[in-house]
């Protein structure tokens, strides 16, 4: 008899084709599971986030990811490790200007996984199309419900449900093959230091400015140093002069004729 199992699925269809056969009640130890897993060819895909540490503060970080975005992680957990140099730092010792690089790889593996589903017993009710009570070897009934074209082992011969009878001993195997994607992601981060700032170049001329007063000069150097002038500056002229003898000489004369009158 076919036994089914809910199983996780990749597809609505697999997943309502696996409840086809699922039994009404429990299974006991007289149905044997055997699962088998076929792994194909994985493909891997890496992806590399490159940021810079703009802001720390407590647990919450900023960073200027590589398109110039800023983002805002906050909650750090005190977990979260970088390898920066060989160091593993945390979140407390990131500072401002540091590089940061985050590569994420992906590995997708298609993998097929086979159950093999046995129960053996004797047939206490059949209700064709649909259910089967066994009796299993414990001595307990187990109810079943009997999916879609499903064959039974009866003595070597096979049969359907139409061809149970009570007191039958049957056996029924269930073979499902479900294909499964398995993906798998490996994250590291990883850091630089920022650079010091650079010294300047040991050919790059320093500037002094240097004040330097003329030593003071005695007066007779003073002298020496400055040539004497040629001629005297003309700060006037002779008429003033020529008027003030020519008002004397009236005055004489007026004076002298002035006294031959009195005489």
């Amino acid at each position: 008899m076919n036994i089914s199992q809910v199983r996780h699925m990749l597809s609505p269809a697999l997943l309502a084709a696996g409840a086809i056969g699922v039994f009404a009640v429990a299974m006991c130890a007289q149905v044997q599971t055997e699962s088998s897993a076929k792994t194909g060819q994985g493909t891997q895909e890496v992806k590399v986030e490159r940021a810079e540490v703009v802001y720390v503060s407590g647990n919450d970080l900023v960073v200027r990811m590589a398109d110039g975005q800023i983002r805002h992680i906050a909650n750090v957990p005190e977990s979260a490790r970088v390898d920066v140099e060989g160091k593993e730092l945390g979140i407390h010792d990131l500072k401002p200007g540091m590089k940061l690089q985050r590569t994420i790889t992906t590995t997708t593996t298609p993998r097929t996984v086979t159950t093999v589903q046995t129960v053996t017993g004797k047939v206490f009710h059949v209700t064709p199309p649909n259910s089967v009570i066994l009796t299993l070897e414990d001595g307990s009934n187990q109810s079943f419900r009997i999916p879609k074209g499903q064959k039974f082992n009866v003595d070597g011969q096979q049969t359907d449900a139409f061809g149970l009878k009570k007191g039958m001993r049957i056996s029924a195997t269930k073979v499902v093959e479900v294909p499964e994607t398995v993906v798998e992601q490996q994250r590291k981060l990883t850091g630089t230091m920022p650079p010091p700032p650079a010294p300047p170049p040991a050919d790059q001329p320093i500037l002094l400015v240097v004040m330097q007063h003329p030593p003071a000069q005695a007066p007779a150097e003073v002298a020496k140093t400055e040539p004497a002038p040629t001629s005297l500056p003309k700060t006037g002229s002779l008429a003033p002069l020529v008027g003030f003898l020519g008002l004397i000489s009236l005055m004489l004369s007026l004076s002298i004729s002035t006294f031959r009158r009195l005489r």
